[in-house]
């Protein structure tokens, strides 16, 4: 199904790469990420090239709920807990230097771009929402308490960013790309040292920037292990409420919202990707009873990749790959993240230093729970029965009825009824395509 954004646009288009060339920096992958990157090594006069193995934005990037804001959930305590309070003041000017520098971009992209507040609600945790308000007035941010919103249910609490914004990522991409150097339609297949190989031939580099949403390179970083992913699904009403605002529950299951033009966006029914959940069904019956007058204009589904942290990795693959870099693990938050990934990447590929390398960098601890989770999922599916596997790692496939595709619960892959890659690490499709 195609979302929204995707319905309501029409994206440039750029031939495929089928020279062996070489460049100072290979970008792989072609979402918002990897984009910003190609835009801010333009804007640093640095030779570099844009390989995406479909077209622009065609992965997770057009599933976005496209909310650019900061406030992540209730992360600062966490992040405070975590790393202390400094990291976690860092990682707030790191997203609100990458909301103002979407703002300041925007005014030249006809985008839809608008400044919203960013509420994070409880439904029954009132102290989990003013430990999350202490935690930022710890770093110096004025958040606002409330426990009146315009939803059709009581909230605990609520926590609210002035300030943020939302917009059309695809549009906003569209006005982007303009000038840059990408090639579409030239998946990377293999990687021999800086070279890669595609269905065309090779390219060579002196740094390679992995923006492929997942990583796709098993043998460096333990990826397969720090990251797991997770589904969530939208539905878009008409003849909805405008809540004025972008809200999202705290709890991971929760429900989010917020409106595009005479649209209002619902989302939830979230799961781990190869697991159940609530889906669309979940939307519906929600919709059904509180906006009983509401119908249905778009619908689509998206995934994350989720760290062991709450925080991006975003810096050097490994410390055995010093010349290959990656953005990935953006925990829900897409738009900053992206934003993020290029300010920091845009220099480390150069030479210079960014403040925010450290706090970002994937060498970090992995001693967290949620490695012990992963983990297990992977040698239960590893141990299952089943012939259907994923060509990234050989993990069971589970058949998910709600959007008739085969999903892998360890890293994410999914795959067509009929066996055609839909969603990374994965690299190719399955063998088989009869289900098992």
């Amino acid at each position: 199904m195609q979302s929204l954004w995707q319905k309501t646009v029409e994206l440039p288009e750029f031939e495929a790469e089928k020279r062996d060339i070489s460049t100072e920096v290979l970008i792989i992958g072609g979402g918002m990420a990897g984009v910003l990157c190609a835009y801010m090594l333009k804007q640093a006069g640095v030779d570099y090239l844009l390989l995406e193995g479909g077209s622009i934005g065609g992965g997770i990037t057009k599933d976005t709920t496209a909310k650019i804001t900061s406030q992540h959930g209730l992360i600062y305590s966490k992040l405070i807990y975590q790393f202390g309070v400094e990291k976690a003041r860092l990682y707030l000017k790191a997203n609100q230097t990458a909301l103002k520098l979407f703002g300041g971009m925007s005014l030249e992209i006809d985008c839809d771009f608008e400044s919203q507040a960013a509420i994070t609600y409880s439904l029954n945790n009132r102290a989990a929402i003013e430990e999350e308000i202490s935690a930022l007035a710890k770093i110096g941010y004025r958040a606002e308490y409330t426990d009146k919103l315009p939803l059709p249910f009581p909230v605990a609490g609520a926590i609210r960013f002035s300030n943020q914004a939302q917009f059309h990522p695809l549009k906003f991409l569209g006005g982007i790309v303009k000038g840059l150097n990408i090639r579409e339609n030239t998946a990377v297949r293999e990687l021999k040292g800086h070279t890669v190989i595609t269905d065309w031939g090779r390219v060579t580099a002196d740094k390679i920037i992995v923006a492929t949403h997942f990583p796709f390179i098993n043998k460096h970083g333990s990826y397969f292990m720090k990251l797991y992913q997770h589904r969530s699904y939208v539905l878009a009403l008409k003849n909805a409420p405008d809540v004025n605002g972008m809200y999202v529950d705290e709890a991971q299951k929760g429900l989010s919202f917020r409106n595009y033009k005479n649209l209002l966006l619902l989302g939830g029914g979230s799961h781990r990707t190869g697991k159940k959940g609530g889906g669309y069904s979940e939307l519906e019956a929600f919709a059904k009873r509180f906006y009983p007058n509401a119908v249905e204009r778009y619908r689509w589904a998206t995934q994350d990749c989720m760290t062991l942290d709450s925080v991006p990795y975003i810096g050097r693959y490994s410390k055995n790959t010093p010349d290959f870099f990656v953005a990935t693990g953006f925990n829900k938050w897409g738009m900053t993240s992206s934003m993020v990934s290029a300010m920091i990447l845009s220099d480390l590929v150069r030479g210079k230093d960014n403040e925010f390398a450290e706090l970002y960098s994937p060498a970090r601890s992995v001693l967290r729970p949620q490695l012990a989770v992963n983990a297990f999922e992977s040698l239960v599916n590893f141990l299952t029965p089943t012939v259907k596997r994923c060509p990234h790692l050989g993990c069971a496939l589970k058949w998910n009825k709600q959007e008739r595709t085969w999903d892998c619960p360890c890293h994410g892959s999914r795959f067509s009824e009929e066996g055609q890659l839909i969603d990374n690490p994965a690299t190719g499709d399955l063998n088989q395509a009869s289900k098992q």
